[in-house]
């Protein structure tokens, strides 16, 4: 866990540890997705975890850092899903189709998932997950960018397409934050005319006419 390492008082090195931690962490989903992050005590998380108040400080400081953990670990599999996703990609109109179908599955996802939402909604509370947030954007956007760029075989556009696809990115973020926080219908609306934007805009960086 190298990423929640600063934000962790103790990076778990043995087995016992990181399943230890692991458990913090399922313990603390299911707490938060109970009574929402601000209802979550750590007093309370350590005692329904199994471990002492002492041996919980050892590894989360405060429930920051339980949140920053949390928030890393659905980014990693969000990065995961989205590098599946490509490496299946061979041609515009499956780029196209792929990103499409991440954009359904991320939504469902926030649906599905109580402690995403919670998480995210508060993002823009927390400076440090504001700053998460551009980075995981970053992130994903220069795997759209560098697959796009390989599907153009012309890697001088990488830099012009870089920031049309960190904007594609973070704009999902916020898509996804505005369609949970009103009506279902009203929310599907919403995740859908951001798909056709991003679907015009992966077009025309594909150069497809």
């Amino acid at each position: 866990m190298p990423d929640n390492a600063k934000k962790m008082r103790r990076a778990p090195t043995q087995k016992r540890s990181r399943e230890r931690v692991q458990n913090i962490l399922k313990v603390a989903c299911d707490l938060i997705a109970a009574q929402g992050s601000d209802g979550m005590k750590m007093g309370e998380l350590a005692q329904k975890a199994g471990v002492s108040i002492g041996s919980l400080y050892q590894y989360f400081p405060d429930k920051a850092s339980v949140i920053h953990a949390l928030a890393d670990r659905y980014n990693d599999e969000s990065r995961h899903c989205i590098e599946e996703a490509f490496s299946q990609v061979t041609s515009g109109q499956t780029l196209i189709t792929a990103f499409d179908q991440l954009i359904d599955i991320y939504f469902d996802l926030f649906l599905a998932e109580p402690v995403i939402c919670d998480i995210w909604t508060g993002t823009q509370a927390d400076k440090t997950l504001r700053d998460m947030e551009l980075e995981v954007s970053r992130e994903n956007g220069a795997l759209l960018a560098r697959k796009i760029t390989q599907l153009r075989g012309d890697q001088t556009i990488q830099a012009s397409v870089s920031a049309r696809c960190l904007l594609i990115m973070n704009m999902g973020e916020a898509t996804m934050r505005l369609a949970i926080s009103v009506p279902l219908d009203e929310g599907r609306e919403i995740v859908a005319s951001y798909k056709r934007m991003v679907r015009s805009e992966i077009t025309d960086m594909l150069g497809v006419k």
